[in-house]
């Protein structure tokens, strides 16, 4: 858990880095749609270099993205089981033991698993490159004309922000709790249903005790140095757009225009085929 990037700001010196934390938030938001649009292998295949090269430029190890979809491995393959059994189109891939799984199943839950790791690393690529209090700010700027119809756009923004950086702390929290069970002779490996299932109970009620501690500590301390959600704010660091966040925006529309031209245009990788042929 411990090389899980999600949530956690990594103070490198990139041009990610660097960027506005409103041009990063209108990065994340346009290729969230690019991932979520009907798009085909090819446009996933653009998508994933596209992520693939803003990871080396973030300098985000690859191999943490994978590290951090591994608790999602029994999800996923949770979804392939109902997947196999719900799904009867397409053409027949294989068959086992006499049933025969469709191409439209795999298919499927591969998107599935696609959307969700690109998702992840898009995610991981803001927070690891933006920190939580240029994050509120950012959120903020995008939530306040809301604030004409008394939206409480600061008090939301700065509780997204702080639940994005306790995701590794709650990380942490979590294997320092296993580590405890174990060594009380806990195991969440082994074992019958019955018993992983109260191991699993004795994991989560001292995680959400320490969980809310940690809210009253947090509550505690933005009180006693005279936090008000409500007062008007003064800011050390005011945010400016810049020659870099122009062209990073001119990049993310290419980047959008590009997928939505491979939508519509499945078959041009046959036709790069044909013609180098």
């Amino acid at each position: 858990m411990k090389n899980i990037t999600l949530g956690r700001y990594i103070p490198y010196d990139t041009i990610i880095h660097r960027l506005d934390p409103r041009t990063k938030l209108l990065g994340l938001l346009g290729l969230l749609i690019c991932v979520f649009l009907d798009v085909n292998y090819l446009g996933y295949i653009f998508l994933a270099i596209v992520v693939i090269f803003l990871l080396k430029l973030s300098k985000i190890k690859i191999l943490s993205i994978f590290k951090s979809l591994k608790p999602m491995w029994f999800m996923m393959l949770f979804l392939l089981f109902f997947n196999v059994i719900l799904i009867r189109t397409g053409e027949v891939a294989f068959t086992i033991f006499g049933y025969s799984i469709y191409t439209r199943a795999l298919l499927q839950t591969l998107q599935i698993v696609v959307r969700l790791a690109l998702m992840i690393s898009i995610t991981t690529i803001l927070t690891a490159t933006t920190k939580p209090l240029d994050l509120t700010y950012g959120i903020e700027y995008f939530m306040s004309p809301l604030k004409i119809i008394k939206f409480p756009a600061h008090e939301i923004a700065m509780t997204i922000s702080i639940a994005l950086r306790f995701i590794p702390t709650l990380l942490e929290e979590t294997e320092k709790i296993v580590k405890a069970q174990a060594s009380r002779g806990v195991d969440l490996q082994q074992g019958k249903l019955k018993e992983k299932v109260n191991a699993i109970i004795s994991l989560i009620i001292p995680l959400f005790i320490s969980s809310f501690q940690r809210s009253e500590e947090l509550a505690n301390a933005m009180e006693a140095r005279g936090y008000n959600p409500s007062g008007k704010r003064t800011r050390y660091r005011i945010m400016k757009f810049t020659w870099s966040d122009l062209w990073a925006i001119i990049i993310l529309t290419v980047v959008i225009v590009l997928t939505i031209f491979l939508i519509n245009n499945p078959n041009l990788l046959k036709g790069v085929f044909l013609w180098l042929e």
